[in-house]
């Protein structure tokens, strides 16, 4: 069964699945995928397809719940094969419940020959069983202020809630200096980090050359054996620390959703994950980096320093940059950018391996041409 193909899921194996979970007074009153508008799926479930997150509401003792079935698509990233996606999805359910403000997951599972569904054992597909949360995501924040050019008092304690988040979490700190060398080997060499993303651009772009690249991934290879040294830095992170991954409700209140890539790593992991979007913005804004972005970098970084007193940090972000800079410059996720924004992008990523120490304050510098 290929992962692209859609699932033939009838409410009742669904059902069967959630009474092994919840108890026998148990009744779907529906499902809905999951996207920018919730679309209800129908009685049979013929809609039901990889790759898509979908919400299940049901009664059980009287009590409406609703928990997200999510699986994990094929395309690319490393996620080919069928076992690279169960690694995750279980790797991502033993983890989840352990990070504070996370989405909780319920259970782990299978698709068995799309006829039943199972906890573990043979199987075709795994998906991941987590508890629903309202809220908005992060990048609607964004998304108003870019289109206003005005912050409020709310965005600015938000913002300051993320940097607090991620102070409190990298306090807790790991011994194994060998986790803490795999995590930097993979910042370089894994398919869904700063490798991945170089084999994902398309050939013959016409704004950059074929050895652009190569020398990125060389100045990358270099930046590798500078940082596995620092292994006394192993802490607790998220992983994937973006606006799509936060999820706020009144005031500061947010859940985390979809840690990845290991419970322990470098703390500028979390950090460039958050604050390359604040550069992102800006850019699509002003065309430089200026106004309120500016505003909520520096206040989202000067609070983070503040509060842990990680200067050695600054010597560390470089290749987190690269690799989110990688990300929002891409035409696989930003098909749509415009041509000026991904090469200045591309100058940030390919500028900010070549400087030992990052200046929080000389930004657009690094979008100048190489």
């Amino acid at each position: 069964m290929s992962n692209s193909g859609v699932l033939k899921l009838s409410e009742k194996v669904l059902r069967d699945y959630l009474v092994t979970l919840y108890g026998e007074d148990l009744e779907v009153s529906g499902v809905w995928k999951i996207s920018e508008k919730t679309e209800a799926v129908s009685a049979d479930l013929k809609g039901f397809g990889y790759g898509f997150p979908y919400l299940i509401q049901f009664q059980v003792n009287g009590e409406v719940k609703r928990v997200v079935l999510a699986t994990m698509r094929s395309e690319g990233f490393g996620h080919d094969h069928f076992s690279d996606r169960a690694q995750t999805l279980l790797w991502q359910h033993s983890a989840f419940n352990k990070l504070p403000k996370h989405v909780q997951s319920v259970d782990v599972g299978a698709f068995e020959n799309l006829e039943r569904i199972i906890s573990l054992g043979e199987c075709n597909e795994f998906f991941i069983l987590t508890k629903f949360e309202d809220g908005k995501l992060y990048h609607k924040d964004l998304d108003a202020i870019a289109e206003t050019g005005e912050i409020t008092d709310l965005d600015e304690k938000r913002c300051l809630s993320l940097s607090n988040y991620l102070a409190k979490i990298h306090e807790f700190k790991h011994d194994s200096p060998g986790l803490y060398i795999r995590h930097i080997r993979e910042l370089v060499g894994h398919s869904e980090c700063i490798m991945g993303l170089l084999d994902s651009y398309p050939p013959n772009l016409g704004y950059v050359s074929p050895s652009f690249f190569i020398d990125l991934e060389q100045d990358c290879v270099s930046w590798r054996w500078r940082l596995k040294k620092n292994t006394h830095r192993l802490s607790q992170v998220h992983g994937d620390f973006h606006p799509w991954n936060v999820l706020f409700r009144e005031g500061t209140d947010f859940t985390v959703l979809d840690r990845s890539r290991g419970e322990y790593g470098e703390p500028a992991n979390d950090v460039t994950a958050m604050t390359i979007n604040f550069l992102f913005y800006s850019l699509q804004k002003h065309g430089k980096f200026e106004g309120v972005f500016e505003h909520l970098f520096r206040l989202f970084w000067d609070n983070y320093l503040e509060k842990t007193g990680d200067s050695e940090i600054l010597s560390l972000v470089q290749p987190y940059y690269a690799w989110r800079g990688l990300v929002v410059a891409s035409p696989v996720w930003y098909p749509s950018l415009k041509r000026e924004i991904r090469i200045k992008l591309l100058n940030f990523v390919k500028n900010v391996l070549q400087n030992e120490v990052f200046d929080l304050n000389d930004i657009n510098s690094y979008f100048q041409s190489v």
